[in-house]
């Protein structure tokens, strides 16, 4: 399928994709560390072999210059959603493509299949306003409350002290990241590439619930 748009240097992309007729691609934990290990390791400019990098942490690794800069990510059961902003020419496909081959390859041994794991080429929508950017990353650290409240968006928040301890101990977004805390997975981030909408991690929290108050909101 020929992409609708045209990805340029300098620009910013929320970028996406599901399962293959919308099935489960992170099976449990060792698939969703494989995963964010991968959105650290695939976006360099060098190639790699993962059974030589699998016991070594992000810092022991490299990788090179980065092909894009990551400003947020969320895995869910089947689908990812990425915040990129394209720093090289050519780099988000480099990395998308070395991300989910390698990510295809491993997924389809580890648990005996073939074929296609992705539905197609992944989506890519350019953020060309500065609203639609910041409301980005509220949209995708907020995906993983449909886990806890699947009807939220429609309905509203029922607990809203419960949905703000759920993100703040889902571990497979970078939304930890944005409020300070210190785990490795800092270093798949390049927030300064990005507008500094947020001075600290207190006002990024107050963002995104503000956003977690709305309901009829988002497209799903």
């Amino acid at each position: 399928m020929q992409r609708k748009i045209v990805i340029s240097k300098g620009e910013h992309y929320h970028l996406y994709n599901r399962g293959v007729d919308k099935r489960v691609i992170f099976l449990d934990e060792k698939d969703r560390r494989r995963f964010v290990k991968l959105l650290y390791v695939a976006n360099g400019e060098r190639s790699f072999v993962f059974r030589d990098i699998e016991d070594k942490s992000f810092a022991e690794i490299d990788r090179g210059e980065p092909l894009v800069a990551i400003g947020a990510y969320v895995l869910m059961s089947n689908h990812f959603h990425i915040l990129v902003k394209e720093v090289r020419k050519g780099g988000t496909s480099a990395f998308m493509e070395k991300l989910l081959t390698g990510y295809s390859s491993y997924f389809n041994k580890r648990h005996g299949r073939s074929g296609r794991l992705f539905q197609g080429t992944y989506r890519a929508e350019h953020l060309n306003r500065d609203t639609y950017l910041k409301y980005i990353f509220s949209y995708i650290h907020l995906n993983p409350i449909k886990m806890i409240d699947p009807e939220w968006k429609k309905v509203g928040i029922r607990n809203m002290k419960k949905a703000k301890k759920f993100l703040e101990q889902y571990r497979y977004s970078s939304y930890l990241d944005h409020i300070g805390t210190e785990r490795e997975e800092n270093s798949i981030l390049s927030t300064h590439e990005f507008p500094a909408y947020f001075s600290t991690s207190r006002e990024f929290k107050e963002e995104t619930k503000e956003w977690l108050k709305y309901k009829d909101t988002y497209n799903t």
